[in-house]
């Protein structure tokens, strides 16, 4: 089973002649790059995560995360992804909740260095990730939630092709608080 793909943008957004961005699996390596990008993109990423201690941003915290992960990776219910320009991290994209038997199910959260927004970078891997998905996961169906007000996120999904279908009150404790989202699904096959 292949999970890595090169994606047909290069670090600007524009076509790839060189310098191609990577999709690939999250490895216990990620830990500093990982705390690196977090570091970075602290104040983008506040208002649609939840609150975070300042371990989290740290190497060691990362470390933490990253080894839970692959655990869960190892288990069959999650899998994740980091999106990479050269060496440097500059998102992340992760399958959890994958359920098989009758559902073949999975949700979907990602993200993308503020630096690279706008490019359509994110719908780029997720797009991807939805090809990952359906022929090398055998996933029948992704869903996806986002804050009413992320409407980048929403039409990122909309661009893969996830239709609305409802919207779920004090879905998540985003930035300390519960809010409400607005669900997506995909079905794939």
């Amino acid at each position: 089973m292949n999970l890595t793909r090169s994606l047909l943008f290069d670090a600007t957004g524009t076509p790839a002649s060189h310098g191609l961005l990577t999709l690939r699996p999250l490895e216990s390596q990620d830990a500093g790059p990982l705390a690196a990008a977090y570091a970075r993109n602290r104040d983008h990423l506040a208002p649609w995560d939840p609150q975070r201690s300042d371990e989290f941003f740290s190497a060691a915290g990362q470390a933490k995360d990253v080894a839970i992960k692959l655990n869960l990776f190892a288990a069959g219910s999650e899998v994740p992804w980091v999106l990479t320009a050269g060496e440097r991290i500059i998102g992340r994209i992760t399958l959890t909740g994958v359920v098989r038997g009758p559902f073949l199910s999975a949700n979907m959260g990602y993200w993308i260095d503020q630096e690279f927004t706008g490019r359509g970078l994110a719908s780029a891997a997720v797009g991807q990730v939805l090809t990952m998905a359906a022929d090398d996961l055998g996933l029948h169906r992704v869903q996806a939630a986002t804050l009413v007000h992320n409407l980048a996120s929403q039409a990122v999904l909309k661009r893969s092709g996830f239709e609305r279908i409802g919207m779920a009150p004090d879905y998540l404790q985003i930035a300390g608080e519960w809010q409400d989202h607005v669900l997506f699904q995909r079905i794939l096959f």
